[in-house]
């Protein structure tokens, strides 16, 4: 559903402000930041837009939830034992953690964490998430891959890297009991990112599999248009070009999309956040595909990712929901 935000950009920086979130950046008048520079994208001055794309300015609580999420992870592992650990790729970091379902031809559900392409990751570190998709009769899997800072500040090994490791997932799917006509992905944050870069991909052409090889995809908080980020301060560790944002900005590419997205967000989320996944939102409706939106209410960045770690969560429920599982839904 198409749900319209309750704050205009400005006024959602006004109510920040007004909470002291925004304090160390600029100086707060009433309930307005002064701006100390001109706006370098639509009204936002540097300041503003660094902090639009720094989401540990609109999450206070951002600390707490990492021990938080620590806790929980480590009692999935506990409950579910650790995953396996199978190489989709030659290099180091190329391997993914398989957590199997309890019986043969289940649907598999490919998780790519975020971290703003430069953290994340890591052996059973998706585990919360993976109990609740195990626990719902599917196979779960995340890969780990090149971070951006290893890459000399390029996107592209990354995105590369996590299309191999889904199509290692579909030609592979039958040996670990795997459904390979029933494949979905997620991902949040730079991960929502990747995901719909993974849409992007000619998969007849490129790597000889189905067109259709993904059957459904939950794209969480991400980004689709890479021109402000190269703006912000997250041009310090990535080495943007024309060429890398054109190519990796999924707005850019709507033709490419054939497989049903759904597309999320919170409302205590940078309005940056909210603006990238309304606007991709629409672009894609206005283009004739098939996607959804959905609005966390009152969920942060931080939040709203944990929401997948319960499957009555927000995001937990409307995933098993996508792959039509049956029995948590």
């Amino acid at each position: 559903m198409d749900m319209k935000p309750r704050f205009t950009k400005r006024e959602f920086i006004k109510v920040m402000a007004a909470t002291g979130v925004l304090a160390p950046l600029g100086k707060i008048v009433g309930q307005t930041i002064e701006n100390n520079g001109e706006p370098i994208f639509l009204d936002y001055s540097q300041a503003d837009l660094d902090a639009a794309y720094n989401q540990g300015v609109w999450a206070p609580n951002r600390d707490r939830i990492r021990v938080q999420r620590a806790n929980r992870n480590k009692a999935s592992l506990q409950r579910l034992g650790n995953p396996e650990r199978i190489a989709y790729g030659v290099s180091d970091i190329e391997q993914l953690d398989l957590y199997r379902a309890d019986k043969t031809g289940a649907p598999i559900h490919i998780y790519l964490h975020g971290g703003a392409w430069r953290s994340g990751g890591g052996f059973g570190s998706a585990a919360s998430k993976a109990e609740v998709f195990v626990c719902a009769g599917a196979h779960f899997i995340s890969p780990d891959f090149i971070q951006v800072c290893e890459a000399g500040g390029s996107l592209f090994s990354m995105v590369e890297q996590v299309r191999r490791a889904v199509a290692w997932v579909y030609s592979n799917a039958r040996t670990f009991g795997g459904d390979p006509e029933r494949i979905y992905l997620s991902g949040h944050s730079s991960g929502g990112h990747l995901v719909a870069a993974v849409l992007m991909t000619d998969w007849v052409n490129d790597f000889n599999l189905p067109g259709d090889l993904v059957k459904g995809a939950l794209c969480s908080s991400g980004i689709f248009d890479l021109y402000p980020v190269s703006l912000s301060s997250r041009r310090e560790y990535i080495a943007f070009t024309d060429d890398m944002i054109n190519q990796l900005s999924p707005i850019r590419h709507l033709n490419k999309f054939n497989t049903p997205v759904i597309i999320t967000y919170g409302t205590a989320e940078s309005p940056e956040f909210q603006r990238q996944s309304r606007e991709f939102y629409d672009a894609l409706m206005n283009a004739g595909k098939d996607a959804q939106l959905y609005v966390g209410e009152q969920l942060n960045h931080y939040e709203i990712a944990d929401t997948m770690d319960n499957p009555y969560g927000f995001l937990g429920y409307i995933a098993l929901k996508q792959m039509r599982i049956q029995g948590w839904i």
